[in-house]
């Protein structure tokens, strides 16, 4: 049985193909989703050099994908590829506490036959509000790192390193929580409260 959200979530492009398609466009909606990160102070840029193989090993890639919204405008979206931390942690450890569809489903159900309000608020960069309690590394690669250093050349350009195909690649510890990583604070981008029909206090 098909799946409804499954035409929603193949609408999103990697970084490859949002540039192709999107241009400009593309580059800064990526550069406004990497100024989340650096505004809250989420990633620390380290060198390569000091870090050890097992870090260098065990750092995940930043993921970034683009998606073309209804009233045109581009956004992008950035996680933590944490499949690879599942050779050394429980699935528990490394599952995301994001509503399902079937809940979310099941919830506006209940709404709608009790008639309750809804009230829907959105909050940005809802994971980056929660601090980071393990050292656990990421890895910038090619465009991503080169729009990170547009923002605080002084602060990234320095750690930026190429690998044999020339492509730049930065290093950073986390210090912040971010989606699909597996440690998560946060159950989704937004919060739902819900009031009894009457009682709107």
């Amino acid at each position: 049985m098909a799946k409804p959200h499954v035409n929603v979530m193949m609408t999103q492009m990697n970084i490859r193909q949002g540039m192709k398609a999107f241009g400009e466009r593309g580059s800064d909606a990526m550069l406004k989703e990497l100024n989340q990160l650096h505004e809250r102070k989420a990633l620390l840029p380290l060198r390569k050099e000091d870090m050890t193989y097992e870090q260098r090993k065990r750092a995940l890639r930043y993921l970034m994908f683009l998606k073309e919204k209804h009233d045109g405008t581009i956004k992008a979206r950035g996680c933590a590829d944490g499949r690879s931390q599942w050779e050394y942690t429980t699935k528990s450890d490394t599952s995301s506490p994001t509503v399902s569809l079937e809940a979310m489903i099941m919830s506006c159900a209940i709404d709608a036959k009790e008639s309750r309000y809804v009230v829907v608020a959105d909050i940005p960069g809802a994971f980056l509000h929660a601090d980071m309690n393990d050292k656990t590394h990421m890895l910038l690669e090619g465009k991503i790192a080169e729009l990170i250093v547009k923002l605080d050349p002084k602060l990234y350009r320095k750690y930026v390193w190429e690998n044999v195909k020339g492509k730049p690649m930065l290093y950073v510890r986390l210090k912040k929580a971010l989606e699909c990583y597996k440690q998560l604070y946060c159950s989704g981008d937004f919060c739902r409260t819900h009031y009894r029909s009457g009682d709107s206090s």
